[in-house]
């Protein structure tokens, strides 16, 4: 984590004071901490030459061990005095801060100052000391005094501490530092690892948030500490730059996204699941301001996601252990080692606690015993996990156990009732099979009726049909044979008034006068219109006959081209008894090419639906007028479409799903079977043809029959 202690930074200020004479730094051969004998001069200016700032006199004296200059865009000037009391004339100013934009060392060489520049944006292979800290040689003689000047310059916060010693003892405390520094880096790679592969084994994801958690925050401490500008981006210091702040996010994005899985916050408290989410918006956006360029809003932004991070994640840790969750106090104690080390820092940086290499290290020290704890979490998690799936199983065995026996004992129960099943079921088997073979019986009894009941309605109308033209030429005959019988006469009359003896012209006198008196004329003419009328009825009666024989198609069972227009017409001819001239009847044929079908059994179709339209109307109308049924025909390339039309009383949606069930009727008790529709059904389908309905109550129904012209097609 971005150091969470800059927070309490501010009250630093009230550790300096102003000074009028500069302390003298007294070397006496060991290393020494001179922070508390500098000089600070501020220049927000940043226009201030070395002429100027030797002759100011706005330095203020510090009184800490660690100067802290705050996070500031002003250029700082140090001032010191050194009295060397050692034996050595080469000494070394250690400055153990790496991330300074600008830090200039001004120094006198026969009283004229010279200086030696360093900054951490330039390559690490420039510097003179192959070290992340800036080293710089102070020559001043033995029992000499020299005063010394150092210029710093940084985007992020200024915390300087000043060591003083010769090279042998600089390098000795570098040493001990690097090796420390390793120690610690190692802990937490051996916990990135170690837990990498436990995320492998098992696929929990708070792994995985752990292992980028524990991996930013070294990269992120070492960033801070110099080492990756050392060791990874000495030719990048843009890069290392950049890193420390991006790395310090995705470390707290990370950490942020650990604790929801880890501690079960979103289940828990989704209050504060939306404040994490807060976070990691907050760190995503610190991330985005770095990569634009604007560092010192990204270090603020770093140190107020710090803020928010701490006293959220106090109040979560705390509330979840106080109502006994375990893994929040492991928790509560890894973070609180943490924030120990950090609180250690920034003490030591206020000069309450020494600069030492105890002090020194107790925030990096802290991350790494937090990252260790949160791995015994982690592992202490699967125990739990572990130890509630044994209880788990060892609930199941009982649970299967119990189940057992009483599986054992219903096996004994069951066994019993299914012998008592079994005799029933026997009983219960006859029975059921004298009933199927009743129902057998009876549903060949309702095939027959409806056959019946068809060939009854067939019989009606071939009887209706055809007495009226028989009844035309009976009622003639009786006429015809009166007056054939006075034409006779005539013939007779006539034949023997031409054998008599009178005179041709008495003869034909006497012809005329007869054939007036029998009104010989209009007897022609009632004789021809008698024929005429017997010739109608004898050929309307060939045509009803005719047409009988198309419908039924008793001659042919096989499959062969038939015409449905013709079809429907012959239908017509037998249902027309039922129209009693009171229904419309409208005819939209269309030019049909031959169908291969059975066609008695689709002219039976046709004249189902047709009485059941007739049915339909009568219901609506009676006796009245405005009946109609209108029937349409036309084509594709692979089918006919017949649509039959009625506005009749119409049908529900209920009736409508069940009007092709076997014994379904709608009509009154006694007047059908129930099986029309059905068989109608069955028939179209048998041609691989479909039937579809639309109905509305109070407005008709149209049953639209779709029929292949190929039935092999179908």
């Amino acid at each position: 984590m971005k150091k969470i202690y800059l927070s309490l930074l501010f009250f630093q200020i009230l550790f300096l004071s102003k000074g009028i004479a500069q302390k003298v730094i007294e070397f006496k051969g060991d290393n020494i901490v001179i922070g508390q004998k500098v000089s600070i001069l501020e220049d927000p200016t940043k226009h201030l030459d070395f002429p100027s700032v030797r002759k100011s006199s706005g330095f203020i004296q510090s009184h800490t061990q660690v100067p802290n200059l705050q996070l500031s865009t002003s250029v700082f000037w140090l001032r010191f005095t050194v009295k060397n009391e050692s034996s050595e004339n080469r000494l070394l100013l250690s400055l153990e801060y790496p991330t300074l934009d600008v830090c200039e060392f001004y120094f006198p060489v026969n009283g004229i100052y010279k200086t030696e520049k360093l900054s951490d944006t330039n390559s690490f292979e420039q510097r003179k000391y192959k070290h992340q800290d800036f080293l710089f040689d102070v020559k001043i003689p033995k029992d000499s005094v020299t005063t010394f000047y150092l210029k710093v310059q940084s985007n992020e916060e200024m915390v300087l501490p000043l060591v003083l010693g010769t090279p042998q003892k600089i390098a000795e405390t570098k040493l001990t530092r690097d090796l420390l520094w390793g120690t610690l880096v190692g802990i937490l790679l051996v916990m990135v690892l170690y837990n990498s592969f436990v995320f492998i084994s098992t696929k929990d994801i708070s792994y995985l948030y752990y292992v980028l958690y524990a991996l930013f925050i070294a990269l992120t401490q070492t960033s801070l500490s110099g080492y990756t500008y050392r060791f990874i981006f000495p030719n990048s210091p843009v890069l290392f730059n950049m890193g420390i702040i991006i790395f310090n996010a995705i470390g707290g994005i990370a950490f942020s996204l650990f604790a929801q899985s880890f501690l079960g916050i979103k289940e828990r408290m989704p209050f504060m699941s939306k404040v994490f989410k807060f976070i990691i918006l907050l760190y995503s956006l610190t991330i985005i301001a770095r990569l634009l360029g604007y560092a010192l809003i990204s270090y603020r932004m770093t140190d107020i996601s710090a803020l928010v991070v701490t006293v959220s994640i106090f109040t979560v840790i705390i509330k979840l252990s106080i109502n006994g969750y375990r893994p929040a106090k492991y928790f509560l104690l890894a973070w609180t080692m943490f924030f120990a080390g950090v609180i250690l820092f920034v003490l030591r940086n206020l000069g309450v606690l020494p600069y030492n290499n105890y002090t020194n290290y107790t925030m990096p020290i802290g991350a790494a015993l937090e990252v260790i704890l949160l791995s015994l979490a982690l592992a202490d998690r699967i125990n739990i996990f572990k130890a509630e799936k044994e209880k788990s199983q060892e609930e199941t065995v009982k649970a299967l156990q119990e189940n057992e026996k009483i599986i054992r004992e219903q096996n004994i129960v069951l066994e019993l009732k299914v012998n008592e099943r079994t005799v029933e079921l026997s009983e219960s088997n006859y029975e059921l099979n004298n009933t199927l073979e009743d129902l057998k019986q009876a549903q060949t009894q309702l095939v027959e009726s409806e056959k019946m009941a068809s060939l009854g309605q067939l019989t009606a109308g071939i009887a209706h049909e055809i007495n009226n033209p028989i009844n035309f030429v009976t009622s003639n005959i009786n006429p015809l044979k009166r007056d054939i019988e006075i034409m006779f006469e005539a013939m007779t009359a006539i034949e023997n008034l031409g054998l008599s003896d009178s005179s041709p012209a008495e003869k034909q006198k006497q012809i005329k006068e007869y054939k007036e008196e029998l009104d010989f004329d209009y007897l022609t003419l009632e004789i021809r219109h008698l024929i005429k009328g017997i010739n109608e009825g004898a050929n309307r009666t060939a045509e009803i006959v005719k047409g009988l024989k198309i419908f039924s198609r008793l001659d042919e069972d096989d499959l062969k081209r038939a015409s449905i227009n013709e079809g429907l017409e012959s239908t017509m001819v037998i249902a027309n008894n039922l129209l009693n001239n009171k229904i419309k009847i409208i005819k939209e044929y269309g030019d049909l090419p031959m169908v291969e079908c059975y066609a008695g059994k689709l002219n039976q179709v046709f004249l189902n639906i047709i009485s059941n339209a007739v049915y339909a109307v009568q219901k609506r109308f009676g006796e009245n007028v405005g009946g109609e049924i209108a029937i349409i025909t036309n084509c594709d390339e692979k089918n006919v479409f017949i649509k039959i039309k009625d506005n009749g009383t119409g049908m529900d949606a209920q009736t409508q799903k069940k009007i092709f069930e076997p014994f379904f009727t709608t009509k009154d008790v006694g007047e059908g079977t129930g099986l029309g529709m059905s068989i109608a059904y069955n028939t179209i389908k048998k041609h691989n043809g479909t039937i579809n309905v639309n109905s509305s109550p109070g407005e008709g129904t149209e049953f639209i029959l779709q029929i292949p012209i190929s039935f092999k097609n179908g």
